[in-house]
């Protein structure tokens, strides 16, 4: 008989692979990583793939585009996937569902490789997060207006949060582009025509969405809004100091200090070089100089194009290399190039494997840092923990991406970045009128309000029987709720564009009726000539689309005030109404909540204080121009063009008065390493509260090479109570009055300088003059970019304040 003999048994501790293991620095988890995988493995995660979430909570479904053949992703997934594109922003989903959706897409992608690795999901974000139900920001045009980047901040950090709480990683957002000539269709996209307001706002932008956890993306890097007559993919046509002084510092300010981690290039050649195969740009510059060690991804189909559009590729193969040597890392939206193509190429010997490691590097390092490579990584995004996962039909309408603090949070921007651009004195409508004709193709549209990326309009319109998913309230419906007591005639008079004049006796017969007219002007967003403003939708001139003008005319010619408003995505010449109109009020796509903050800026409930991010023409065919010009650019004795603004950058007033004075300088001379300090006071003297947006101009009066007669170098938002005045104090470093010089190199030249503190680029209300002197210095990217701000209250004199 055997007798039984209990045996001990030590328990066996998993063995974690390096690159699973968080206590590992993430070179060595990334490099083990690397080292272990297969060339099919490694070009896997170069790619994404576009997909569609499933509206019942199942897996994604490839996205069939147009420019592409369809993804088998059985074939695809065993090698594993860099990227998912858009699962909430091709269709329609409810929200909780789409998280289902892509959490157990995600689940499937890390059980079909052997790494377990799972996909970067990405999004637009460009006015919110585009997907159905999700808050409609105003568009980046109304965040320049706003000259406020700390509001900004805030907004960008409530969209990344929401992005985070259903499974995105990355967001593609924001554009830095430079506004150049304003008939291009993206003009609504950008954050306006000055790079130092674009720098500022755009890293606000960055640091919140970085500050939620996900990955922000600069874009178009670099040169988009350069091309040719303002023509979307358009060469660009500029000499290097236009684009190291102008189109590269907002990417630069991003770059050093937002902790932005990707960066998209742009569709366009510059002086015949693709940007996509530009190894100066995306790697000389971006990462040799200025240090950035994140991921670059190619704009939607961007390394085809250097084949289809660019022509410096003989085939797939030829274009994927390319990109990879100018430091292109993934191929977005979908599989091409980077597939069958490239893995080719690597076997041929014509693109070496270690252009491959390079980009796989850089792409596992970021999932590393979003905990993508941990051994206890979960599918589950916040938004779903807790809930019942296997009842869809319970999870559908549990998650808000559209509460009350995102609506106050949209609100308060659409509020900061209205710009009353003339007043007689009409406004406010604080007496309500007994009737108000509201006229115009923007009365009465709820998406009047929305840019081209938002989802209503970008996604949205091609499914007319799925509501829009958030509140849209139309200018009538808001003016109603405004003027409860007022009767108020809408007539269209016209569409948006279209020649039909059929509606303008009907127009003008209300306006003759009415105490006040309320002209609603401007676009209708859309994608490749769907609309008026927004990608693929340039305009050949700045005249307002359709009969719109002809239509105000119409309504000057009667006897009743007019107040032009604008919903609109680029500034548009006005004609006779920028001198005849009562007033006329400025929106860039202020967002859903923009039809409300219009009407309590004509009622008086909200005291304008947004600035002109873009100049308005005088006429529609002075293009392109903005205020950032040297003297041969504006108005000559030797021109019958006359580009002069009819309301230049940074204009906007406000129902309150400011005076500016007793202006100090600290130190009028400098060396050229130093800085100067100036000091001035600030009040209102009107009887309402208020915010004056103090703005700081350089003016370079002799510079060795030509320079733009003033550019913005600061500004500050300064509010003020009836009677309150601030002293502001500003230190600026000598180092903002460098250009690129005749060698190519940054310089800070010795000489006199004005420092003009403005209320606008044409209404300057205090100059300092001051002298730099020594050597010139040369400066590099580690140069100080901003002059420093104190805003301090100022005690009250006697029967001052309130």
């Amino acid at each position: 008989m055997t007798a039984n003999v209990a045996v001990e048994t030590t328990p066996v501790t998993p063995v974690i692979p390096v690159w699973n293991d968080p206590a590992h620095d993430t070179d060595t988890r990334v490099g083990a990583l690397i080292a272990a995988m297969t060339v099919e493995e490694k070009v896997a995660q170069l790619v994404g793939v576009w997909v569609g979430a499933s509206d019942e909570g199942g897996e994604v479904a490839p996205h069939q585009h147009e420019m592409e053949e369809p993804v088998d992703l059985d074939t695809l997934l065993p090698h594993g996937l860099g990227q998912l594109t858009r699962p909430f922003g091709t269709a329609p989903v409810d929200p909780a569902l789409g998280a289902l959706s892509l959490m157990r897409t995600q689940a499937r992608i890390a059980a079909a490789n052997r790494f377990a690795l799972p996909a970067v999901a990405h999004e637009e974000c460009l006015a919110g997060f585009a997907t159905w139900k999700a808050t409609a920001y105003p568009v980046p045009l109304s965040w320049g207006a706003t000259f406020n980047p700390a509001l900004v901040r805030r907004m960008a950090t409530a969209i990344g949060e929401d992005m985070r709480s259903v499974g995105i990683h990355q967001g593609l957002a924001p554009v830095l582009d430079v506004v150049r000539d304003a008939r291009w269709g993206r003009v609504e996209e950008t954050i306006g025509e000055d790079p130092y307001l674009v720098g500022t706002v755009a890293t606000a932008y960055v640091q919140g969405l970085e500050s939620a956890g996900v990955v922000a993306t600069l874009k178009h890097f670099a040169g988009y809004s350069a091309s040719r007559a303002g023509r979307n993919l358009a060469p660009v046509a500029m000499g290097p100091r236009e684009r190291a002084d102008v189109l590269l510092p907002p990417f630069e300010m991003a770059v050093r200090e937002s902790g932005a981690r990707s960066v998209m290039h742009a569709y366009t050649d510059t002086d015949g070089v693709p940007s996509a195969a530009d190894e100066e740009l995306l790697t000389g510059l971006l990462r040799d100089t200025w240090g950035f060690d994140g991921t670059v991804v190619a704009d939607y189909f961007g390394i085809a194009f250097l084949k289809t559009l660019h022509a410096v590729a003989g085939d797939w193969a030829e274009a994927a290399g390319t990109a990879l040597r100018a430091g292109v890392d993934v191929e977005l939206p979908t599989v091409k190039t980077f597939g069958a193509p490239l893995l080719e190429a690597v076997s041929a010997g014509r693109v070496p494997e270690t252009l491959i490691d390079r980009a796989l590097r850089r792409v596992l390092t970021q999932k590393a840092r979003l905990g993508l490579l941990d051994a206890g990584w979960s599918p589950l995004p916040p938004a779903l923990a807790g809930a019942d996962l296997d009842d869809p039909t319970a999870l559908r309408g549990t998650v808000d991406l559209d509460g009350d603090a995102n609506r106050r949070l949209a609100r308060e921007v659409a509020e900061q970045a209205i710009v009353l651009l003339a007043n007689d004195s009409t406004l406010p409508l604080s007496r309500p009128p007994r009737r108000i004709a509201l006229v115009g193709p923007n009365a009465d549209e709820p998406t009047a309000v929305l840019g081209c990326y938002s989802f209503p309009v970008h996604v949205g319109v091609r499914h007319p029987e799925v509501p829009a998913g958030i509140g849209l309230p139309t200018l009538r419906e808001a003016l109603r709720r405004e003027f409860p007591g007022t009767e108020i005639v809408t007539v269209r008079g016209a569409r948006v564009d279209g020649r039909d004049r059929s509606g303008f006796a009907e127009a003008v017969r209300a306006a003759e009726e009415a105490d006040i007219v309320i002209a609603a002007l401007g676009d209708r967003a859309g994608l490749f000539g769907r609309g008026t403003s927004g990608e693929g939708c340039d305009a050949d001139s700045l005249a307002l689309p359709g009969v719109q003008q002809e239509l105000l005319d119409a309504l000057l010619d009667t006897a009743t005030p007019v107040v032009a408003t604008l919903l609109a995505g680029r500034p548009y010449a006005l004609g006779r109404a920028a001198d005849e109109a009562a007033a006329i009020v400025q929106c860039f796509f202020p967002g859903q909540e923009g039809t409300g903050a219009l009407a309590g800026v004509l009622r008086g409930r909200i005291n304008p204080s947004g600035r002109l991010p873009v100049s308005v023409p005088r006429g529609p065919g002075a293009q392109p121009s903005t205020y950032l010009s040297p003297r041969l650019a504006q108005a000559t004795d030797v021109s019958s063009v006359d580009p002069t603004a009819a309301f230049a950058f940074g204009h906007g007033l406000s129902y309150t008065d400011f005076t500016w004075g007793d202006l100090t300088v600290a130190h009028r001379e400098s060396a050229t390493d130093g800085e100067f300090r100036l000091g001035f006071s600030v009040r209102n003297t009107g009887e309402r509260p208020g915010a004056e947006v103090v703005q700081l101009y350089l003016h370079d009066p002799v510079a060795s090479v030509v320079q733009p007669v003033q550019r913005l170098i600061g500004y500050a938002r300064v509010p003020l109570g009836p009677g309150e005045s601030s002293r502001v104090t500003v230190t600026v470093p000598a180092d903002l009055a460098s250009f690129t010089g005749r060698d190519g190199r940054r310089v800070v030249e010795p000489g006199e300088l004005e420092l003009r503190l403005a209320a606008s680029s044409t209404d300057p209300r205090l100059t300092a003059t001051v002298v730099l002197t020594g050597a010139p210095r040369h400066v590099d990217h580690t140069r100080r970019l901003h002059a420093a701000f104190t805003v301090t209250p100022e005690p009250s004199g006697p029967g001052q304040g309130r």
